[in-house]
């Protein structure tokens, strides 16, 4: 028994945030209907061929859904809708800009023909606001919400090289709609969930946010390396590469001194004895590291390192990542079907003694239109009628 069985969920999605979000509650054992465009499907199914023909994005997206292909601006589309949300606990949606309310499916219509049903709008701005009409694509957000602006180098803003807007927006779109599950549980009544992408970035913005506001200044871009607290960073070892390491106080900078420097007196010097004086000499912080450090390989490094009790870490690759001793030995690594064959699927990162998630197949495009039809009341000869008029 799963946290989410019998909840099922219609999802009117597209791209990254949303699917994110219903794949976790998919995870939790949700039915999750994927509404597709006919033929096409997702665009994110194109986004790339990596995964033996099928795009990376999808694969990680979308397992445990049900395809149902739709053209929602057919007129037939609506019944269809129709009664897809009398079987449904959640409708979420993430198309563009006011779309959802030309389709008839903004959420105070819905909640006033289904009070039980949960309407999760996930959008770029808002419905309110300057900024309500305007497309917003991950990258646009990362700058609009000011990301660019603290990371990169000093010379080059750069974007996080991941899509965190979307991730960000679907995790909040997740619990806001595990939230509302709890509340009407106890008041019986269903509700909207609005999420932005811009709003969850500028909750994740917190830090430089108040940082900048307060000091006047916004925290200075610092590559690999953290822009207030030294040593927190990247630093060259004698074989060529690099191993990162961080100090969070004076306890650790103290031991560090001793252990891995070899110079105790170090931590009571007044130049470098707290975390302000040490970002103002951060050159000389870094070239008295990396001298140490340039006597030793990588691995010595990271041995003497955690002899100390200093927390590191390698620069991985993905593909080191995937190939990741700590994943392997905590057994994360499932297999999930999918249109061409068995694919390996990490399990979500929170887990349970009670269930594990559900990891069921990626679906073709459409590949359960017509069982999903079916249960909703059309016969054969009705589904065989939208598919030659173009419906499904």
């Amino acid at each position: 028994m799963r946290p989410l069985d019998g909840i099922t969920v219609i999802a009117l999605e597209q791209a990254v945030a949303a699917p994110f979000a219903t794949r976790q509650l998919a995870d939790l054992g949700a039915r999750v209907i994927k509404i597709e465009r006919p033929g096409i499907g997702d665009f994110a199914r194109d986004y790339d061929q990596s995964v033996n023909g099928m795009s990376s994005h999808f694969v990680w997206l979308n397992r445990s859904k049900e395809s149902l292909t739709l053209d929602v601006k057919h007129p037939q589309a609506q019944e269809i809708l129709a009664r897809l949300l009398v079987t449904a606990d959640v409708f979420i949606q993430n198309l563009a800009p006011g779309a959802a309310e030309r389709l008839g499916l903004a959420a105070p219509v819905l909640l006033a023909k289904h009070p039980r049903l949960i309407v999760c709008d996930l959008s770029g701005y808002g419905d309110s606001g300057p900024y309500a009409h305007k497309k917003a694509y991950d990258l646009l957000v990362q700058s609009e919400a000011g990301v660019l602006s603290v990371t990169g180098t000093p010379e080059t803003p750069s974007k996080v090289g991941i899509s965190i807007v979307d991730i960000s927006a679907g995790m909040y779109a997740y619990s806001g709609i595990l939230t509302a599950l709890l509340q009407r549980g106890k008041t019986g009544k269903g509700t909207r969930v609005e999420v932005t992408m811009f709003e969850a970035l500028g909750e994740w913005m917190g830090y430089p946010l108040y940082y900048t506001h307060f000091s006047g200044k916004a925290p200075s871009r610092s590559g690999p390396d953290h822009a207030t607290i030294v040593p927190y960073g990247r630093f060259r070892v004698g074989d060529g590469k690099h191993v990162m390491l961080g100090l969070q106080n004076e306890r650790e900078w103290a031991t560090f001194c001793e252990q891995i420097l070899g110079r105790p007196g170090l931590a009571q010097d007044s130049r470098y004895d707290n975390h302000p004086k040490r970002a103002a000499c951060r050159a000389e912080i870094v070239a008295l590291i990396e001298q140490v450090f340039s006597t030793m390989t990588a691995e010595q490094v990271v041995a003497k390192l955690d002899a100390a009790g200093i927390a590191n870490a390698r620069i991985n690759t993905p593909e080191e990542v995937w190939q990741h001793p700590q994943l392997k030995a905590r057994g994360r690594w499932r297999e999930v079907g999918s249109p061409i064959g068995p694919l390996p699927a990490l399990l979500p990162p929170a887990t349970m003694p009670d269930f594990e998630a559900r990891i069921d197949p990626i679906p073709a495009v459409g590949e359960h239109t017509d069982r999903i039809l079916s249960d909703i009341g059309y016969s054969t000869s009705e589904i065989d009628g939208l598919r030659s008029g173009g419906a499904i």
